[in-house]
């Protein structure tokens, strides 16, 4: 198919981010809600078709909110299955949230269900709360301007991120769960020798709707060398996905994103993977690493930054005076296969890129070296500490199964604190993969590393290497029940799942 079809086959089929990049055009303040649909799309994927679900709002995938504007939106779910929606990175009232059953029921086929809520600025996402139907591609942008972003003067793009296969989900997930998932990971496969809590039961099904059961670029190390803390093989990419997508698209036909000589970008990169952690690699233009999870650091400078499934960047990236195309791609950790797109001025020429790196990209920061370097603009307000929390992550490949403190979703004991206490939780990895801990209803800082303290980021989604520890401090909030979970699809399926209940202060 060659390039002027294959873009109409997109054309017709949805609009995409196309609207990301319109640096100035924002949805008019308005009484009346924004209409979002949970709906079934098609894409091309290297030439072959393929029936994806997606969240369409009035300026194709995703939405964008003005400064001040409230997330005022009508959710119609035009698929034929029940789904529901989290919005990654907000803090709406908890009842919604979008988890099922908690304490709402999944919207059946035809239904609406109306949202209003206080939106938080930044680069932030939306997906359904179902395993199966985030790995059938139910996400997409949602992006939330500040003042400061309408009057700067810079272009922004949005590089949102997949992996995906031609399988149905459940398939995907029986294969991952029998031990057939074909990563490439060092040690993949590895049960004996791998630290673990003591399992639980599995807990969770595959598909189960979870919740209704109630840039340092680190060199190119060899596979054998991505040691965890503890110095044995981490676990990587435990399934090899049919293709990895920058805004829907693979790079044998990549997105071009027409900028201006000397122009600067705005780029937010969400990763929206299921199970694959990337590195976003600027090359010849020299990025600074402005904010993560929405929430601003102090500018860090670069070419290589890396984010694990559920968190976000944004990368300032002042282009070269000169015309030219600058390819911004994302590499798979671990591995040769990467995803990108390409800024271009106009008339430049662009040559094809190979889906395949000539080496492959180092495992993401085993030693939390990127994270170390992070300082939040706007730190929590100093305060004691008044409760903690130490939640060990564990778990393997064969038996492939996951827990927080021992347990699966279902045989889980909650987290608890009381609303306004602050509240340190420390993520303690005992496996041998890494884990994006995402916490719902809350922003959260970094404070310790291995043990360190730190004035780290704010977040709402930290990744966790093998063997290490990681500590963050909060303000619990609402009183309500929040889970809290890794962002790894499969590792979610098989119950790596439990709650922050907050109850009412003394």
């Amino acid at each position: 198919m060659n390039t002027l079809s294959r873009r109409g086959f997109l054309a017709a089929s949805a609009t995409a981010i196309a609207a990301a990049h319109l640096p100035r055009v924002a949805f008019a303040q308005s009484a009346a809600p924004l209409a979002l649909a949970a709906a079934t799309r098609t894409l091309d994927i290297d030439g072959r078709a393929a029936t994806v679900y997606g969240l369409v709002g009035p300026g194709g995938q995703g939405l964008r909110l003005d400064p001040g504007q409230r997330f005022r939106v009508d959710l119609t779910n035009n698929l034929d299955v029940g789904t529901i929606i989290h919005w990654h990175g907000q803090i709406p009232p908890n009842e919604q949230d979008g988890v099922p059953d908690m304490p709402l029921p999944l919207l059946a086929p035809g239904e609406t269900r109306s949202y209003d809520f206080e939106a938080r600025p930044g680069t932030h996402w939306m997906h359904s709360h179902v395993p199966i139907q985030e790995m059938q591609l139910l996400a997409a942008p949602l992006i939330v301007r500040a003042p400061e972003d309408l009057a700067a003067d810079r272009q922004e793009v949005v590089l949102f991120l997949h992996d995906f296969s031609f399988k149905p989900p459940e398939e995907v997930l029986a294969e991952i769960s029998g031990g057939h998932g074909g990563g490439h990971g060092a040690g993949h496969g590895a049960g004996s020798g791998t630290p673990s809590a003591p399992m639980g039961g599995m807990g969770a099904m595959p598909g189960m709707n979870h919740g209704g059961m109630g840039g340092m670029a680190m060199g190119n190390m060899p596979m054998g060398g991505m040691m965890g803390m503890g110095g044995m093989a981490m676990d990587l990419n435990d399934y090899d996905w049919d293709a990895y997508l920058a805004n829907d698209r693979t790079l044998s036909d990549p997105e071009v994103v027409q900028v201006e000589r000397g122009g600067r970008i705005r780029l937010r990169v969400i990763n929206a993977a299921a199970a694959t952690v990337f590195w976003i690699d600027t090359g010849a233009a020299q990025s600074r690493l402005v904010a993560v999870d929405g929430h601003a650091v102090q500018p860090l400078s670069g070419t290589r930054f890396g984010l694990a499934m559920g968190q976000r960047l944004d990368l300032e990236i002042d282009l070269p005076k000169e015309a030219g195309a600058w390819p911004v791609l994302a590499l798979r950790e671990g591995a040769r296969e990467r995803t990108g797109l390409i800024l271009a001025t106009p008339g430049a020429e662009i040559g094809r890129i190979d889906a395949l790196a000539e080496a492959e990209a180092p495992a993401f920061d085993p030693d939390l070296a990127q994270e170390s370097r992070l300082v939040a603009v706007q730190a929590l307000p100093d305060r004691p500490v008044d409760r903690r929390h130490m939640l060990m992550l564990g778990g393997s490949m064969q038996p492939y199964a996951w827990t927080i403190n021992g347990a699966t979703w279902g045989q889980h004991k909650p987290v608890t604190a009381r609303s306004g206490e602050r509240v340190v939780l420390s993520f303690h990895n005992m496996s041998m993969m890494g884990h994006p801990m995402h916490l719902h209803g809350h922003a959260f800082q970094v404070v310790g590393l291995n043990g360190r303290a730190v004035a780290g980021a704010l977040r709402d989604t930290v990744h966790v290497p093998p063997m290490s520890m990681v500590d963050v401090a909060l303000d619990a909030g609402e009183v309500a029940r929040w889970m809290l979970h890794c962002h790894h699809m499969p590792h979610l399926a098989s119950g790596m799942m439990t709650e922050f209940a907050v109850t009412a202060a003394a």
